[in-house]
């Protein structure tokens, strides 16, 4: 077995709130948040794989506190599980007051990136904990794999039955 630590997947970078960020409501508009997410999430998944991935879930999202003008954004990757050709990664967002220094949790979400083709695996093929943190998220990985492959089967279902029309 091939085995990484977590800290060398985990990703750390941190953005600015401003004007052009923004919903109607004065906060930051969730696509933004999502996007930074996706990009920020397909780093630490490329430490793993070191191939090329594409994004295939997004599940767990909890949009916990709403960021504003004057906020930073800190987002943290950090892979949490491997398949064969998939890896998860878990990321939370901190928001920081930027006048008061004051940090709060933000938003959570599991993402799930695959290696595309029957014949490709990842570079590794073991985690470890580096925390207590990584450590109840490694512990709970089969069975939010184990509820992405029932959400599958669900999703299939309704696709079937859903028209173009």
């Amino acid at each position: 077995m091939t085995a990484i630590n977590c800290q060398q997947t985990r990703i750390e970078t941190t953005h600015r709130i401003l004007n052009g960020d923004l919903n109607e409501h004065g906060t930051l508009f969730g696509g933004r948040l999502l996007e930074a997410v996706d990009a920020e999430a397909s780093v630490a998944a490329m430490r793993v794989a070191r191939a090329t991935l594409v994004t295939a879930a997004m599940d767990h999202v909890q949009f916990v506190k709403p960021f504003h003008l004057q906020d930073a954004m800190i987002v943290r990757a950090v892979v949490t599980g491997l398949g064969h050709r998939s890896v998860e990664v878990f990321v939370k967002v901190l928001g920081e007051h930027l006048m008061t220094g004051e940090r709060f949790v933000g938003f959570t979400c599991f993402l799930t990136y695959v290696v595309p083709g029957a014949e490709s695996g990842l570079a590794y093929d073991e985690l470890i904990a580096d925390n207590d943190e990584t450590k109840y998220l490694l512990a709970g990985y089969q069975d939010r794999r184990a509820q992405r492959a029932t959400v599958r089967q669900q999703e299939r279902d309704l696709l079937a039955h859903l028209s173009c029309e």
